[in-house]
């Protein structure tokens, strides 16, 4: 059985105290992420990549992907509790999360929520333990030409997976394309946009970037934003849920848990998009349709489920095919590349003890979080009353201080600076900045393939049409925009985002 091989040196790995370690800080940082309004997860791993350098590689790694699932258990605590998600993927827990506390159920919701997470995100790692070699032994057969295809759908799936408008999200990857090509040619070593600025010719700094777009301009927007916080001040009771509640959220958590598997596979996909399809099925497939919007227990299960599920599964394309599938697997591949570790198959031969120490600190970060936030729910509610006055401005010295001391070069801070107010930009004009940094970090690598593709044919394009990987994936990528392109699936998907 080379699966269990495989996880019992993972666990083996995961199980070392300095990784139990920094698996309890991820999932307390995520937690913590997660309860507090304005900090998501990728504002958060953006912040604390330069503090990554000084990390083991599998510690760091760990404590960033404890961070990601960490957050879509603490941002249900105060969907749940105050109607204010704090992470994206609870927008949908908040619908019955708040209506069951209303009704002095809050918590049955948080149990339901913490339930439903912890049995989603333990079947999504085993699938993702079980996907691993299958997929890693694929990716072998890839490429140039199949690499490029694949990067191809990778950027199109985020495109047509954005929020907002298509045109919008097509312009953020062109966007992020151009800034990838910022820096030394590899192949002629001249200098390319650099503009005479000698900082400039290794490219723009990817910390900088993930930082100030969605750490500094994040801090700007809600430091914009006034609106007193709603305080919680009822008394939590009956953290258990009944006989009744757990027949019918089970099913709901069940196909949470597939959607959220499935989801977190797709390019462009991941915990928002799992939590938002789990719900409209629940709504559908219910018995009570009449319960939703009111305090239906299936509307916190399925996408508590889901978004759980999705967060993890959307490791499996990074840590197999080395591709991205949402912008914080395009964080982590930002802290892969720090530890001057190559995302992709070859992590899986040449340092087993980190692919399979990461999968099997999964099982323990979920344990660690039903500990963290069902016993410790006064805690969070508590930080709630923390004054935002008080919390970004320290929070923007962290961000300029780890900026500086991953290259101890000024520019950096500089750099980490204008892309805060470039974001900011962005969010007054409803442009999302997550394809973007996905075009960021997929264009240096389509533009090698593409080169070593041409190289290969000796630049006879039908090199990407005849091999029968390649002509799958750009086919799919244009079976892709065709059914987006459709009338009615063009309207289902505006309805979705203007929920959202």
């Amino acid at each position: 059985m080379e699966l269990i091989d495989h996880l019992m040196l993972g666990f083996s790995t995961a199980l070392s105290l300095q990784n139990i370690t920094y698996a309890f800080v991820g999932c307390l940082l995520g937690t913590l992420i997660g309860v507090l309004p304005g900090l998501g997860p990728s504002a958060t791993i953006a912040m604390l990549l330069p503090a990554t350098y000084a990390l083991p590689p599998v510690a760091a790694l760990i404590m960033l992907a404890g961070i990601y699932y960490g957050a879509q258990y603490g941002g249900s605590t105060t969907a749940i509790l105050v109607n204010l998600p704090g992470e994206s993927s609870s927008v949908v827990t908040a619908i019955d999360g708040y209506q069951m506390a209303r009704k002095g159920r809050a918590g049955v919701a948080l149990a339901t929520a913490g339930i439903s997470s912890f049995a989603a995100g333990c079947v999504a790692t085993l699938v993702l333990a079980a996907f691993a070699t299958p997929m890693s032994e694929l990716a072998f057969k890839f490429g140039p030409a199949e690499y490029f295809s694949l990067m191809v759908l990778g950027l199109i799936g985020a495109v047509v997976l954005a929020s907002g408008s298509l045109i919008k999200a097509v312009g953020m990857i062109i966007l992020g394309l151009i800034f990838g090509l910022v820096g030394t040619d590899v192949n002629s070593g001249a200098a390319r946009f650099s503009f005479d600025i000698p900082e400039l010719t290794d490219g723009l700094n990817f910390v900088a970037l993930a930082m100030g777009l969605f750490g500094f301009a994040e801090i700007i927007i809600n430091l914009e934003q006034r609106e007193k916080r709603e305080t919680f001040t009822n008394r939590i009771t009956n953290l258990f849920p009944a006989a009744r509640d757990f027949r019918r959220m089970w099913p709901a958590v069940v196909r949470g848990t597939t959607i959220g598997t499935l989801l977190g596979i797709l390019p462009g996909g991941g915990a928002t998009l799992s939590s938002f399809a789990a719900y409209t099925v629940e709504k559908k497939l219910s018995k009570y349709p009449e319960e939703f919007g009111k305090g239906a227990i299936e509307g916190v299960a399925g996408p508590e489920a889901a978004n759980n599920a999705g967060s993890q599964t959307s490791f499996i394309p990074l840590l197999t095919l080395g591709i991205p599938s949402n912008v914080v697997m395009a964080l982590m591949v930002g802290a892969m590349t720090i530890h001057n570790i190559q995302p992709g198959p070859q992590v899986m031969t040449s340092d087993p003890a980190l692919f399979w120490g990461l999968i099997a600190s999964m099982w323990i970060g979920n344990l660690m979080l039903i500990v963290l936030n069902l016993p410790m729910i006064g805690l969070w509610v508590k930080l709630l009353k923390v004054p935002y006055r008080y919390l970004y401005p320290a929070i923007l010295v962290f961000c300029s201080i780890g900026v500086y001391s991953v290259n101890n070069n000024t520019f950096d801070v500089f750099q980490a600076a204008a892309f805060g107010l470039i974001g900011y930009v962005f969010v007054k004009l409803a442009l999302e900045p997550a394809p973007l940094l996905l075009g960021f970090v997929l264009g240096p690598m389509m533009e090698e393939n593409f080169r070593r593709a041409m190289l290969l044919s000796r630049g006879d394009f039908s090199v990407f049409v005849t091999r029968p990987i390649s002509v799958s994936l750009l086919i799919g990528a244009a079976l892709l925009v065709a059914i987006v392109a459709l009338p009615a699936v063009r309207q289902t998907r505006e309805v979705a985002f203007q929920e959202e």
